[in-house]
């Protein structure tokens, strides 16, 4: 199984518009093709892709509960909480289940056992399926429970969810930026594609980038959007870090109409079929080759 992960130091990069016309291209050629909505707080895969036959599954995470009968307010739980997520006034204990990070480390040492856990449903998972004319395939998607604060629970549901067999790639649409949710969607990814933009902004984030896919030790290559639009900085830093450039999506407003209409690229323009098609040949040879640094 090929696990391709598509990311981005910023928003609005282009980076949905990558994954979901790749995962599009390769069930045409006959790839078994899994896509991983992994941007749980704005996922919009499903916007372009309209899957049919939908399951959903909650993701729950465990939040500890204060029984007030047992606790005699000895400040233990509050103590070990590294998230600050219990605190003690007089005699009473506070939990705020925004901060837990449900690693149990509050039932496990109360000494008075006046704590235990209970199930708190952050998101859900739903599964769909896209038709393609040259096959179907999966689309994952986690969503982020409006008004929760912490993503990274669902990710982790999205991506094991995602590792069931019966694919031969996993393309993987990670959120924006450098955040702990980025994290957790690239990790274990054969290789990152980073998408762009040829501007100082977008360079900056393209910058911060690959910091992070270097500290996990991946591999990396990258993809830029709107080419034509800046200067030629960002092929330069590209070139001096060893960054191999899959792609360069031009700046072409028909592909901002066809975007504004939710239609896919490689459907709305089949000229910029060949593009998508040489970007997953380089991602191919990336792979296998083993020389791309990361």
């Amino acid at each position: 199984m090929l696990r391709i992960a598509v990311a981005s130091g910023k928003g609005g990069t282009g980076k949905t518009t990558l994954a979901v016309n790749l995962a599009a291209l390769l069930a045409d050629q006959g790839h078994g093709v899994r896509l991983l909505d992994a941007d749980v707080e704005e996922p919009d895969c499903h916007l372009f892709l309209h899957p049919h036959d939908e399951s959903s599954a909650p993701v729950d995470v465990l939040i500890p509960v204060v029984d007030d009968a047992r606790c005699t307010a000895c400040r233990v739980c509050a103590d070990v909480c590294a998230f600050n997520a219990i605190t003690v006034i007089g005699s009473s204990v506070l939990v705020f289940p925004e901060l837990c990070h449900s690693c149990g480390a509050c039932p496990l040492l109360c000494p008075e056992s006046a704590l235990h856990e209970e199930s708190r449903t952050t998101g859900q998972v739903r599964r769909g399926t896209v038709d393609r004319p040259g096959g179907s395939f999966e689309l994952v998607t986690g969503a982020l429970t409006v008004g929760e604060a912490k993503p990274v629970p669902v990710t982790k549901a999205v991506r094991a969810a995602g590792e069931r067999e019966g694919a031969d790639v996993v393309l993987v649409d990670a959120p924006p930026g450098t955040s702990c949710p980025v994290i957790e969607s690239v990790r274990g990814a054969d290789l990152v594609v980073l998408v762009t933009e040829p501007t100082p902004f977008g360079l900056n984030d393209l910058r911060l980038a690959v910091e992070m896919v270097r500290a996990l030790g991946l591999r990396a290559v990258v993809a830029i959007n709107r080419a034509g639009v800046g200067d030629d900085r960002t092929l330069r830093y590209c070139e001096e870090e060893g960054l191999e450039v899959v792609l360069e999506l031009p700046d072409d407003r028909r592909i901002a109409e066809a975007y504004s209409r939710g239609e896919l690229l490689v459907d709305a323009l089949p000229e910029l079929r060949q593009l998508f098609e040489s970007m997953w040949r380089r991602i191919v040879n990336a792979v296998t080759a083993q020389e791309v640094r990361p």
